[in-house]
């Protein structure tokens, strides 16, 4: 027996479950828009227009979790949204921006660095019901995230906007740079996540008054906020290395113990 049209309205998806679904449309909206303004040699406006997609990426998933809206489909389409925003518009926006210049591999290296965001998007979504997950667990992620390495590739850009600096601008330095970060994003190396950031009681207040300098700067200076906070991030890398070996010394020390 079928249910008339009112079971039918009660049967549909609430507003409140497409929230964050409409939130990552957005993302991949903006994200992309990256590309018209690079089209246009709009450089600051291809820049913000990414910074926004990440903004927006870290929105959704909270968003879902607040309002009990995960589900498979939000999963896949936040990956769709991150290889296009995170993945072809940086690629294609480097590429506009200097890749072209070279003689050759320019348009090799822009399609490496989409390959490597898919091949690391389709890994963690291969990995998203698996238990034993040792880099997770411990409060890390699992090579650089999406956002994160779409902010790395695009640092000479947001140096060169910020300097003009012409040296900025070769492809003998953006070229190894991108390939480099590309390689970072599908790689088993631990970095940090904001889970595995620990700030100690007696730190707390002068963590928010750097907290809120940082934003100030970022409202004031936009773009020498980026840099820096790109640049602070990258240079985190070695540490969270480091950090890790030792959270997994730890554990193997006490499975040994234990067994």
């Amino acid at each position: 027996m079928h249910g008339g049209p009112e079971t039918e309205r009660l049967q549909g998806l609430s507003l409140r479950a497409l929230a964050p679904n409409m939130v990552t449309a957005m993302a991949l909206c903006v994200g992309l828009s990256g590309f018209w303004f690079a089209s246009q040699e709009r450089w600051p406006a291809a820049l913000a227009a990414i910074a926004l997609a990440a903004v927006l990426d870290g929105l959704d998933g909270r968003i879902a979790r607040m309002v009990n809206g995960q589900s498979r489909f939000g999963a896949e389409l936040d990956s769709l949204s991150d290889v296009i925003s995170f993945g072809v518009t940086p690629a294609l926006v480097a590429f506009l921006w200097t890749l072209q210049d070279m003689p050759r591999f320019g348009w090799t290296i822009a399609l490496f660095f989409v390959l490597c965001q898919a091949l690391r998007l389709a890994r963690f979504n291969a990995r998203i019901d698996t238990k034993d997950q040792p880099h997770k667990s411990a409060g890390f992620n699992t090579g650089v995230p999406a956002p994160a390495g779409a902010g790395m590739a695009l640092l000479p850009l947001l140096i060169w906007v910020e300097t003009d600096a012409p040296m900025v601008r070769d492809y003998w330095i953006a070229a190894p740079w991108m390939l480099f970060v590309a390689l970072m994003m599908v790689s088993n190396v631990a970095t940090y996540s904001w889970t595995s950031i620990r700030i100690r009681p007696a730190y707390r207040f002068p963590a928010l008054a750097i907290a809120g300098l940082y934003i100030a700067l970022l409202i004031a200076e936009p773009w020498i906020g980026l840099i820096l906070f790109i640049s602070c991030y990258s240079l985190t890398i070695p540490f969270s290395m480091i950090s890790y070996a030792r959270v997994k010394k730890r554990r193997a020390e006490a499975k040994a113990q234990s067994s």
